[in-house]
């Protein structure tokens, strides 16, 4: 960035025309996050501020910002913050960022508990907290055990919750799937949902964008040979952990959801399976329900 008067206007443009250069598909939303991120404006205020000059700590920022998103670093880790439904999740390293796709399986649990008093819900993989955290905001009085293997997943969805105030709601434990749900609680939750690590090690290795593969947690992406490694021992203990009548729910690999499926069938104890389409028409969410009593 050459010397001269940096406003936001020249800022933007300069970012645009520099990460376009590097290869960013979307250089103009990348150039309007990281000056939110630098400034504190929102992308609207952006363009009702373009004579602003940036100040000298936003300059460095921006141009701290410019760098790792030109380096190929997710925007979200960049900026530290993804909007998901109806909140703002802190996003980090070291921890799988919110996909639009999950939206769908939250909306699918939210019309499961539709009309249901005080439900609770085990969230398993929860990652940033986005499906615990936007299914206790979005449904009141339901209680929500979430859990998740790293560290890094259970310390930042547990600073998400206390900044939308919903730690009283969501209660956040690291460990191996349900291993640290108290005994008690087995056969009690209405539903168990699920975003695992559901991508085949393959495409993992080699089809994916290296903005993921580089950047984002294998511990959070790799699925094994098929995608589904996961997947069966979450099916394995769901039906200890579910109520009679109780709702899996699962997003999944779009070349995996037959196999899914026909993995429910062969168990017994189910009910009826579904599955659902993202918001691209591919299959991606898997619906199970429990025999009622």
């Amino acid at each position: 960035m050459a010397d001269g008067v940096w406003t936001i206007k020249r800022t933007l443009d300069w970012t645009v025309g520099y990460l376009g250069r590097r290869g960013d598909e979307r250089p103009r939303l990348s150039a309007e996050w990281l000056l939110s991120a630098a400034t504190g404006l929102s992308r609207v205020e952006i363009y009702t501020n373009f004579d602003r000059p940036l100040a000298s700590e936003e300059l460095a920022l921006m141009h701290a910002g410019i760098e790792r998103r030109a380096g190929g670093e997710p925007l979200q880790y960049v900026t530290g913050e993804m909007p998901f439904r109806h909140i703002v999740l802190r996003c980090e390293p070291g921890v799988l960022i919110p996909r639009p796709e999950t939206e769908v399986l939250v909306d699918a649990v939210l019309e499961e508990l539709a009309g249901c008093g005080s439900p609770r819900v085990l969230d398993l993989c929860t990652g940033t907290g986005c499906i615990a955290l936007s299914i206790a905001g979005e449904h009141p009085d339901t209680v929500v055990v979430a859990t998740d293997i790293s560290p890094a997943a259970t310390a930042l969805a547990e600073r998400n919750a206390r900044a939308l105030g919903l730690e009283g709601w969501v209660d956040v434990l690291e460990c191996d799937l349900a291993d640290a749900v108290a005994p008690e609680f087995a056969g009690t939750f209405d539903v168990l949902v699920s975003n695992p690590p559901y991508i085949p090690s393959a495409i993992l290795a080699g089809q994916i964008p290296s903005e993921v593969r580089d950047f984002e947690p294998a511990l959070a992406l790799d699925g094994g040979a098929d995608g589904l490694a996961v997947f069966r021992r979450i099916l394995g203990l769901a039906p200890g952990m579910l109520s009679a009548g109780g709702l899996l729910a699962c997003e999944l690999f779009e070349g995996a959801l037959a196999t899914a499926s026909d993995l429910v069938r062969a168990e017994e104890g189910w009910d009826r399976v579904e599955v659902r389409e993202d918001l691209t028409h591919r299959p991606r969410i898997l619906l199970a329900w429990r025999k009622g009593a």
